[in-house]
Order: structure tokens, then sequence, then C-alpha cells
């Protein structure tokens, strides 16, 4: 049973995954008000503006993989939290740029600083959520990462079908950048009550306060009694056994089993953003207008978008401890690639065309393609990289994952808008094809359901620590409210 202290504090820092969708779609709703391009003369059907609409979703992937390359490594060094606060600053930062930008150029700037601020807290969110999350849960507790990313979606499309009613042009917009500042503002604010990682602690040798935080996020109760003791001696066992096997990041990969989990990572989120699913968001009002919907209406239905996804998600972190992570992944990419073909079929035979019958049945396709990405593909792909490393390299593990979400992203939206006028509907048959060659490589991949993350971690080769932590190791007395509380030997075998 999940206590409501860490209920709190997972969704607490899920303010970061919320800032991240925010800041992602802000820019499809910004795409969407014709104040934007007559502030910086810009016009949809020019070469130079499609190449600054690329480059506003290239700089804010860019960015995003430099925070993902950062923050693993930030994330070992300064600790969890820490490393939350430092891209909440550069959120506020990158906000106050963007909003209050004279020169399309800043603006590029700002989007470069937010990509960096949304990648440090891609990596960090979900790695946090895992560490603080009770195992037969974690599935429903990271994927508050994805609901939050999801949610943030919702927030900028309606942000920006308000703001399309502003009566000054120029605030429409301005308001649209600006509110990006508010959630990792509050973030920032909150961290100073959220709790540091004990996995971290441990790692740091600072057990007896690693013990405590235990013991507040897993309550005594009798239905899980020693829950906080189990996964202490858990923690302990498999940190001594990394300790004593310690390499830095470059020599951990000559390993086959380590350089297997990276390479899981890493195509887990590549194959997931190959379903072409922000390109559709990023370029959304774009898609709509091929569909002959214009004025407001693009931007509600892009608002309508982005809220299914969010309930799905939701829908997904209840569903993702039952089902499994890679079956889930598997079902949602099939049905991904279905409805995308679908979708590519209904714009290349009646885009542009007056068939209303058609044009529905694309609006349709696309709901549907977002159905079965936000309900298994969304959620499940973070959850699965936040758990099948041992705490010593799960940081750094995290951030391999999150710079191929990045790097795909900046392929694929970089040249989306000189692929669409270029080649058109077309292009989504990268979409199709990449994610259709993936299923099968996904289905491979060892299924992590139920287990602690010591013990996703064995699946790939890393001694779960329960059953082969050193027979000598011992952890002494740990002090708790004045009386003294003793933690087993960490080779205890967990009931």
């Amino acid at each position: 049973m999940v206590s409501t202290y860490n209920i709190l504090i997972v969704f607490t820092a899920a303010l970061g995954s919320f800032t991240y969708g925010f800041d992602s779609a802000i820019i499809g709703s910004v795409f969407g008000l014709p104040s934007f391009f007559s502030y910086f003369n810009l016009t949809l059907n020019e070469a130079g503006s499609a190449s600054i609409i690329g480059a506003a979703n290239g700089l804010f992937a860019g960015g995003g993989m430099i925070g993902a390359a950062i923050n693993g490594w930030l994330a070992d060094r300064l600790g969890r939290v820490r490393a939350i606060q430092i891209p909440c600053m550069l959120g506020v930062i990158a906000a106050a740029i963007m909003g209050g930008s004279v020169h399309v150029a800043m603006f590029l700037v700002g989007r470069c600083l937010a990509g960096i601020a949304c990648g440090m807290l891609s990596i960090v969110t979900p790695l946090y959520q895992s560490e603080v999350s009770p195992a037969r849960e974690r599935g429903r507790m990271v994927g508050a990462h994805g609901i939050l990313i999801v949610t943030g979606y919702a927030f900028a499309a309606w942000t920006g079908y308000g703001c399309y009613f502003e009566s000054n042009p120029e605030v429409q917009w301005r308001l649209c950048l600006s509110l990006q500042a508010v959630a990792p503002l509050l973030l920032l604010i909150a961290t100073p009550r959220i709790p540091e990682s004990p996995r971290w602690l441990v790692a740091q040798g600072q057990r007896e306060r690693a013990f405590e935080i235990l013991n507040r996020l897993h309550p005594t109760t009798d239905a899980n009694i020693d829950c906080a003791t189990e996964t202490f001696t858990e923690i302990c066992a498999q940190i001594a056994i990394g300790s004593e096997n310690r390499q830095s990041f470059l020599q951990s990969l000559k390993d086959s089993q380590t350089l297997k989990r990276f390479l899981c990572a890493f195509f887990v989120q590549c194959i997931a953003q190959s379903s072409g699913i922000l390109v559709i968001s990023n370029y959304q009002v774009l898609l709509w207008n091929n569909l002959g919907l214009y004025g407001s209406l693009p931007l509600l239905l892009y608002s309508v978008y982005t809220s299914w996804a969010a309930c799905l998600n939701w829908v997904a972190s209840r569903i993702v401890d039952r089902i499994g992570r890679v079956r889930m992944m598997v079902i949602g990419l099939s049905g991904c690639v279905l409805m995308l073909s679908l979708y590519t079929a209904m714009v290349a035979e009646y885009s542009g065309s007056n068939n209303k019958a058609g044009n529905a049945m694309g609006i349709l396709f696309l709901f549907l393609h977002l159905t079965f990405y936000a309900t298994f593909v969304d959620v499940t792909s973070y959850v699965y990289c936040s758990e099948i490393f041992p705490t010593n390299q799960r940081a750094q593990g995290v951030a391999a994952s999150i710079v191929g979400l990045f790097m795909a992203t900046l392929i694929y939206t970089e040249a989306a808008s000189t692929a669409f006028a270029h080649v058109g509907w077309k292009y989504y048959l990268v979409f199709i094809i990449v994610p259709a060659a993936g299923v099968p490589l996904i289905a491979q991949l060892p299924e992590t359901k139920g287990l602690s993350l010591e013990g996703s971690a064995a699946l790939f080769g890393v001694p779960a620590g329960s059953h082969s932590g050193p027979e000598k190791t011992q952890v002494k007395l740990v002090e708790d409210s004045g009386s003294a509380k003793h933690v087993p030997d960490v080779s205890r075998r967990s009931q």
C-alpha cells in the first residue's frame, strides 16, 4: 500500500514532467497564432519561415540532448533534488527570454535554453520517482511522469486556444511563452520539502538518513510490515556490489550486459518517438490546415486532442503494473502503425478537397493513433527505462534513454517543416516503416513487471542485492525517534 506522503512527493516532482510537456507543446499553440508570425514577419509559405519553424523545434530537441547528457552526471554528483532545482531555475530564465523576445534570434535562444531545462527534468523526474516508489506500485507512481507530461501538453493547447481570442495580438503569443515559468517556479519553491532519494543517500554513505526516509515512504502496516527494512537491505547489498566494481561510464560500456541495458533504454525511447507523436503534436495546427480546417477550430481540436491524451495516460498508469511493460509497448506501437497508415491514406486522398467524410476519417484516425500511443507507449516507456539499471548506473542509464528521445525528436521535428513542404504526406511513411520494424525487437525485451529496482536490473545480468550481496556486510543500528531499530544483515533474502 502506498502512503499519502509517497504520493505527494511523487506528484510534486512531476511538476518537472508538466514543465517538459508544457514547454514542448506550447510551440504548437504559438504556431497556431497568426500574431506570432506577423510580429516576426514570417509566413508559413516561405522557405525561410519554414526553416525558422524547424529551428524552433530542432533547438529545443538539441538543447534537450545537452540537458540529458549533463543531468545524468549532476544527479549522481549533487543528488536527485539538486538536479531538479538547477533546471527549474534555467526554465524560469528561458521563459522570461522567450516571453520578452524582440527578435527571432532571442526567441530561438530562449527555446534552446528551455530545451536544456526540459532535457534535465526529463531525466531526473522519472529517476527520482522510481527510486522513492515501492516495487508493486512503481508503474503507477512513475506513470505520474507521463500523465503530467501530457497534462502539460493539454494546458499548453488550451492556453493557445484561449489566447487566440485576446484582443491584443502581441499579448497572445507573449502570454503563451511567459506561462512556461509557472510550473518550474512552483517546483523550485517546493523542492526543500521533498526528501532526497534514499538510494542516492546510501550510495553516499548516508545510511541513517536513507533509512529514516524509507520509513516515511513505506510506513509499517499489517499488510506490509517490513517494506522499508527489506528495501533498505536490498539497496545496501546491491550498492555494495556496485562499489566493489566501480568503473567510469565509458569503462562500464565495455561490459556486454551493461551495454545491453544502455542500448535497450536508448532504443525504447527512439522507437517511441519514431511513432511520429511529437511531429503530429508540434505541427498539429498545420495538419488540421491540410484537412481544410482554419481559424480557431484547429486550436480547439488540438486542445481536445491533448486533453484526451492526458486521460489515457492516467489509464496507462493504472494498468501498466497488471499487463506488463513489454506487452503494452508492443500493442501500442502496432496500433500506432496501423492508425497512422490509415490517416496517411486519408491525407493522400482527400487533403485540400472538400470531401467532409474523408477529412472526418482523417481526424478519427489521428485520434486513434494518439489513443494507442498514450494508453500503451507513453507512460510505459518512461517506466521501463527507469527500472532496468542498478543504482550506480541509473542516472546515466535514464540519461541515455532521454538522449535517445531528444535525438529522435531533433531528427524528426527539424526535418518536418521542410519535408511537409517538399514531399507532403509521404513524410508520414517514415513513422509507419520505422516503428513497424521496431516492434519485433521490443517484443524480445525482458519483462520487469512486479520486480524491485534491484530485481529488474538482475534481468540484465546485475546481481540482485538481496540474493547475492556480500555475506560479511552488516548494517549498523539506526536511531529512529530516539530508539534503536536494528536493520538486518543485507544478505538476508527478501520475503
